[in-house]
């Protein structure tokens, strides 16, 4: 794998421009959202736990298919919000977070009016180059 930041394209705050994967195989991870294995929702009203949240299911997730974090080749993240404010203090503690390597490839942050689950914050989609 491969990633690119073209000197012509802006500086990131540590993610890549664009990721190369060779000939392998894939794994799409569904969005993770803020659940707790029960099917109950994390920290209604508080980003962070939610966040915390989505980070270990998205780990748990990662280590099923063999992957870890630095495997991820696209991420695209939702968070409800439309304050940049809120969107970065949110990709922040993404990438501090335990899967936090997944956010240095290519990666999409969107502000969102609304996701599938009452109360939900955030969701965390990512595509993996599986390793051999």
């Amino acid at each position: 794998m491969t990633r690119i930041n073209p000197d012509e394209l802006h500086e990131t705050p540590g993610y890549h421009h664009i990721t190369v994967v060779e000939a392998g195989r894939t794994a799409y991870l569904a969005g993770q959202c803020p659940l707790d294995r029960s099917g109950s929702l994390v920290g209604p009203g508080a980003l962070d736990l939610q966040i915390d949240q989505v980070a270990a299911n998205a780990r748990v997730a990662l280590t099923a298919v063999g992957a870890q974090p630095e495997h991820v080749v696209r991420s695209v993240i939702y968070v409800c919000s439309d304050d940049r404010g809120v969107l970065g203090a949110a990709w922040r503690r993404l990438t501090d977070s335990v899967i936090g390597l997944a956010f240095t490839t290519a990666s999409t942050l969107v502000g969102v009016t609304q996701l599938g689950f009452a109360g939900q914050l955030v969701e965390v989609d990512l595509t993996v180059a599986l390793p051999d």
